[in-house]
């Protein structure tokens, strides 16, 4: 029979992730639930299958038709692998966490699936960590949101970025005041969702508005770049819905200053992402040569009443692939293969020692791998230094000293058993440093 050849292929928009990408992802995961734990933040593990039309219920009509679904033979009714991880925290307090009292704090990671087109090369399978927090409705909680998000990236050595504050209240407010409809209406957000001011000039002229609607349509695409703006957005907008949301823009920022984070902010009253889901300050987190967003959020009131439990709420979402990108740049720093502490090689028959040995520095907090294939020296080194273990330690005669050997140059020194299981000395050990 024909041996198969296409048993490394993988469907079109997954990947497998080796250990420098998987490390990673891992630390990224791991740094945004510190990070969230230290805020006050709880953990909640949602599953992987929900029912088509329970999930339905709490998504966009952008996420369903990229919801993958099936049918489940065992109850007969559709199943769905969840697009995003917020609508089923939205179910999950609306209905688990019913009746405890406000407000939530949850956080999450994992990986989620949506379709996507065959020639956008965009991942169809989507690692997620994020934060939700349920229960308040004030600029203090929308100020928290941008503020952990701003320690996650400072938390995982990310200095280059910006955080893109919206609201899409006032956008709406402007649009709703134009008394523009339909299609119409479609052309003029995109047009200020692309900043076309010429666009936005052009559709004025074919879809006259009154003067007042007109000056505040064509302002939508310059309103963006620093604190300014909103001085700039005073001057220009009279219709009530925006000078409210403008005044709550106002009140987070000026609590984001407090935070002590408001170099990484600017302005973007222009932006309509969200406008069918979220229902006030919005924000995105950005980084240079990264073409997509690091995180993402804002508010979202009237995500749980959907399933019959109304609360206002706001959070964010860690995209970790473009978050991976941004560590893996030159200047980052973080690429390569993680780091793993110790390879032992025993040159003796007895293994007793060298499994006492490394469960000791396990205990200790080191990695330790046993080299169990039987090889010389060179060969056990040449394995330490492909694999990126800092250190090889050679174990001889019993009860002896170790000898101690830097995988990167071959450098060695003999020390003591007292002195190898001693807290703290192996990491000041010269030859232990990078």
């Amino acid at each position: 029979m024909e041996a198969r050849t296409e048993h490394n292929g993988l469907p079109r928009g997954v990947a497998d992730y080796l250990p420098s990408r998987a490390a990673t992802i891992t630390a990224i995961e791991q740094q945004l639930l510190r990070v969230a734990g230290q805020w006050g933040f709880q953990r909640i593990i949602p599953p992987a299958l929900e029912f088509e039309e329970v999930l339905a219920d709490g998504m966009g009509e952008g996420l369903r038709s990229r919801t993958f679904r099936f049918d489940d033979w065992q109850s007969g009714r559709m199943l769905a692998i969840p697009p995003d991880i917020t609508p089923q925290i939205a179910r999950i307090v609306a209905t688990r966490l019913r009746g405890r009292p406000l407000p939530h704090r949850i956080c999450y990671s994992g990986r989620v699936l949506r379709h996507a087109e065959l020639q956008s090369g965009r991942s169809r399978e989507i690692f997620q960590a994020g934060v939700e927090l349920i229960g308040l409705d004030s600029p203090e909680a929308d100020a928290e949101m941008v503020a952990m998000a701003v320690e996650l990236m400072q938390g995982l050595g990310i200095a280059e970025f910006t955080v893109d504050l919206g609201q899409v209240a006032f956008c709406r407010g402007v649009f709703e005041a134009s008394g523009l409809t339909g299609e119409p209406l479609q052309q003029m957000q995109a047009a200020v969702a692309r900043k076309d001011a010429s666009a936005v000039a052009a559709l004025l002229a074919v879809h006259p508005v009154p003067e007042q609607s007109r000056q505040e349509l064509l302002a939508l695409p310059r309103l963006f770049g620093g604190r300014e703006v909103l001085e700039d957005a005073l001057r220009v907008v009279k219709n009530e819905v925006s000078c409210r949301a403008l005044h709550n823009l106002h009140e987070v920022v000026a609590i984001l200053e407090l935070h002590g984070v408001t170099r990484y902010l600017t302005i973007d009253l222009g932006e309509t992402r969200g406008l069918d889901y979220h229902t006030g300050l919005t924000f995105e987190g950005f980084a240079p040569g990264v073409g997509e967003a690091l995180f993402s959020g804002g508010r979202y009131d009237d995500l749980t009443a959907r399933y019959g439990l109304p609360a206002p709420a706001t959070g964010f979402t860690c995209n970790v692939l473009p978050l991976v990108q941004a560590l893996e740049a030159p200047a980052a720093g973080c690429g390569g293969e993680p780091r793993r502490d110790l390879l032992l090689f025993n040159q003796r028959a007895d293994r007793q020692e060298a499994l006492t040995i490394a469960r000791v520095l396990r205990g200790l907090g080191f990695s330790v791998a046993r080299d169990i294939i039987r090889r010389d020296f060179e060969s056990s080194l040449d394995y330490a230094r492909a694999t990126g273990i800092r250190c090889m330690l050679v174990i001889d005669q019993p009860g002896a000293g170790c000898l101690l050997v830097r995988s990167s140059d071959g450098k060695q020194t003999k020390i003591t058993r007292e002195q190898l299981l001693q807290d703290g000395f192996l990491r000041q050990h010269d030859l232990f440093q990078e």
